[in-house]
């Protein structure tokens, strides 16, 4: 016979969640899915020397497999991050518009800062610009009070640029800590930094009840700049709609889901992948 477990109170992640029985969410119209079109916005927060950084950006750019060059800048690199914020997102920006598609953004605060003409084009076309952090770094080992400090840098930028504080948060690198102090700023409605669900859920850890809306890196444009990824926008079109197909079928059975969309303004920006 196997022994159940017993409950460790410092066991912290949740294995179980709907247990196969979700709830309805009663999405609006009766729809069968909900899908959120999620474009980050990173360009000018990404590490840099010029930046108060010790060390080159090496993620999610058209060079796979790039390292950080320790104490000095990456010409090539920083040139691809400005396409993005240049280039890539106002393509993104027509394109969403004349579809009349509704956004979330995941905003980088210092990205805000550096381009705000960008941060006033997705008030005008009426997008929520959630937070993304103040740096597009790893904040795996950044000091429990610079974090801190860096969320609020969050909120108050958000106030200035658009009036009003945003309502979630997708820290994108977090450590373990990262939704406390979220919580702990009693200003966020919600976060994002989980790929545990199909659908929203509640946390309850933190003293109050604060709701968790998953995100993706599986549907997500940055397959296309992983070496085993997408090699054009057919087959990233063929994968999201083999997703949705499998939601609504889900959807129509009883239990409906959300489907999140993950874009970025130098990858999927790029026109062919745009037009694809």
């Amino acid at each position: 016979a196997v022994m159940a477990a017993a409950p460790d109170a410092d066991y912290d992640r949740d294995l179980v969640g709907y247990c196969g029985a979700p709830p309805n969410p009663q999405w609006p119209g009766g729809a069968k899915a909900a899908v959120q079109i999620v474009l980050n916005y990173e360009e000018g927060g990404e590490n840099c020397l010029l930046h108060g950084d010790t060390r080159s950006e090496w993620l999610l750019s058209e060079i796979i497999g790039a390292t950080p060059i320790e104490k000095a800048r990456h010409a090539n690199m920083e040139s691809m991050y400005d396409y993005g914020s240049r280039a890539g997102f106002w393509r993104l920006r027509q394109i969403l518009d004349k579809y009349e598609i509704p956004v979330t953004v995941f905003a980088v605060g210092m990205a805000l800062e550096r381009n705000e003409e960008a941060a006033r084009a997705m008030s005008e076309s009426g997008w929520e610009v959630a937070s993304h952090g103040y740096r597009w770094i790893d904040y795996q080992s950044v000091p429990e009070e610079v974090e801190r400090e860096h969320i609020r840098k969050c909120v108050e930028i958000h106030r200035r640029l658009f009036g009003k504080p945003p309502a979630g948060i997708y820290q994108g690198k977090p450590n373990v800590n990262t939704r406390r102090y979220v919580v702990e700023e009693r200003t966020f409605l919600y976060d994002a930094d989980s790929y545990a669900d199909d659908l929203p859920y509640w946390n309850f850890q933190h003293g109050r009840p604060h709701l968790i809306v998953p995100y993706t890196l599986s549907e997500n444009d940055m397959r296309f700049v992983t070496a085993s990824g997408f090699s054009h926008g057919d087959e990233f079109a063929q994968h999201l709609i083999d997703t949705l197909d499998q939601l609504i079928e889900e959807g129509a059975a009883g239990a409906p889901k959300m489907m999140s969309v993950g874009l970025h303004c130098r990858i999927v920006g790029r026109p062919g992948r745009a037009r694809g």
